[in-house]
């Protein structure tokens, strides 16, 4: 939320230690994965260079044994470029996946533009800790010859809808572990680069659920230009109705708090997300990673986790998400909402204009009472309906909606404080911000953990309220929600991460917030 022409042909590529031809990506002939670990079994697996070993951990070291894998800096975009009159746009190079995230076996589809024309490189690597280089290189393809496919024309609602064909189409190897994974696409021409990004999901059981907010990724995405869910062609910022997006374009250059040219066609994933992924995997936490739409469509994955982890910006949620989310604390499920202005906008997902399911959304309403966030102009013509968000979160978006502040403990004996020192009125410097929640739901037995005034800069307070809360749920199971978009910018600083800064700035990783994180998943992993 914010107030104010045809298939490219294939030029066969050489192969590269732990790359694959198209054609045997194609024809899934590699990448069969690990055999099924059980807890204290030996298993012969082989990586995704085809490497056989014996393995004696159990799937819960499925992340430390991938961390210890090799590891590189070469995910990281080194010559980028942005159409100045677009703001957002690298038409040079530019693309995006057929879907959000997908399984081991499942076919994904990149589609690539090029203009002018040019051959380019397509480079894929999960993302992580792999001993601090932050990603790891799973293979290359291409060169392929690019064209430059056509830009789509304004549909109802402002929808901006490509139907570019496939540059390239993989089977995802069986042992590609879930994870959020970056294709770097490079152009022979004049090297310039952007990404096209996507999930791999899995169905195992897991300590944690890492849930990407990629709904709001795409609600602020302006590709090509001023075409976000926040253009209503008139006001840059709207926040009504009738506008809608879709995944099928790719990510323009991210539109707020910093001008990080890195971001190009990766949502917010480097601003709001890596930081706690790659904290979470330095460490070996046992976390599976999905997407927004697979909290939407798989209400039964959600409970093969003790805990689910929503981060950063994850400000759009479908009526069927709140559902099956708070279906899930009901049947035990932990949740750690490490985010702020969380669940505020009600979207309704819809079809693409070739009938692939969930492409597209719209904002149908607000989870809020009317007036709660000091309503902006258009969000008065949104329903306020409930369910409202702090009945999910233990609290919500409220007004004055932006600002920062020191996150202050209030109760220094709750378990959460265990270990971090902190006293009564002290503060980690910055951590909130840059939207936050407050206004905390009558909920029995919640707590109110951290609190404190919200300013528009320091010395300058605008009335804000923040509020961290922790609420029991039926099974003696949690719901802890640290009220700041920025929890994750104390955890870590990954290869690339550009800190934010608007309103406060944060200081970067705090033992505290270490410790406090840690207490919350190790609650969840012993519950």
């Amino acid at each position: 939320m914010q107030p104010k022409k045809g298939r490219s042909n294939r030029i066969e590529e050489p192969k590269k230690p732990g790359a694959f031809s198209r054609r045997d990506l194609l024809k899934g002939a590699v990448g069969l994965g690990a055999v099924t670990a059980l807890s204290g079994c030996a298993n012969v697996e082989k990586d995704s260079g085809g490497v056989a070993r014996k393995s004696v951990l159990g799937r819960s070291d499925l992340i430390r044994r991938e961390n210890e894998k090799p590891g590189t800096r070469d995910w990281l975009l080194t010559n980028t470029r942005i159409d100045p009159a677009t703001k957002y746009r690298c038409p040079w190079i530019e693309g995006y996946c057929s879907h959000t995230s997908v399984r081991a076996g499942d076919r994904i589809g990149f589609h690539v533009s090029t203009n002018p024309p040019s051959p380019f490189i397509l480079d894929i690597y999960r993302t992580g800790y792999y001993g601090g280089a932050g990603g790891r290189h799973l293979l290359s393809l291409g060169p392929f010859r690019a064209v430059t496919q056509p830009e789509p024309p304004v549909g109802k609602n402002r929808v901006r809808d490509c139907r570019w064909e496939p540059s390239a189409t993989i089977k995802i190897p069986k042992d590609w572990l879930s994870g959020v994974y970056l294709g770097k696409l490079t152009g022979e021409r004049e090297r310039v680069q952007s990404y096209v990004i996507f999930i791999v999901r899995d169905g195992r059981a897991a300590d944690l659920i890492f849930q990407c907010s990629d709904t709001t990724w795409q609600a602020y995405n302006r590709w090509p230009s001023q075409f976000a869910l926040y253009d209503d062609g008139k006001d840059p910022w709207y926040w009504g109705p009738s506008v809608q997006v879709s995944f099928n374009r790719p990510y323009g250059k991210y539109c707020q708090i910093l001008d990080a040219p890195l971001s190009t066609g990766s949502g917010e994933w480097f601003l709001w997300e890596f930081p706690l992924a790659y904290w979470l995997e330095s460490r070996g936490y046992d976390v599976t990673y999905i997407s927004n739409l697979d909290t939407h469509a798989d209400p039964k994955g959600l409970l093969r986790a003790k805990g689910f982890l929503s981060v950063g910006h994850d400000e759009y949620y479908s009526i069927e998400m709140f559902r099956h989310l708070k279906q899930a604390i009901d049947a035990g499920l932990n949740v750690a909402f490490l985010s702020g202005n969380t669940c505020c906008g009600r979207i309704l997902l819809s079809a693409d204009s070739r009938g692939e399911p969930t492409r597209a959304f719209e904002r149908v309403g607000v989870f809020g009472p009317a007036g709660g966030t000091r309503d902006f102009v258009a969000m008065k013509s949104l329903p306020h309906e409930r369910p409202y968000a702090n009945e999910l979160i233990g609290a919500h978006s409220t007004g004055p909606v932006t600002g920062g502040a020191d996150w202050t403990c209030v109760k220094p004996g709750h378990w959460l404080f265990e270990g971090t020192g902190m006293k009564q009125g002290e503060g980690i410097p910055g951590l909130v911000g840059w939207e936050w929640h407050g206004d905390p739901a009558v909920i029995p037995g919640l707590e109110v953990l951290a609190t404190g005034p919200t300013q528009d800069a320091p010395g300058k307070p605008n009335g804000g309220i923040y509020t961290a809360t922790i609420y029991p749920g039926p099974k003696e199971n949690f719901v802890f929600n640290a009220a700041t978009c920025w929890w994750a910018d104390g955890m870590s600083e990954p290869p690339g991460y550009v800190r934010p800064s608007a309103y406060t700035t944060p200081r970067g990783p705090d033992p505290r917030a270490q410790r406090i994180t840690a207490n919350v998943l190790e609650r969840m992993r012993n519950s």
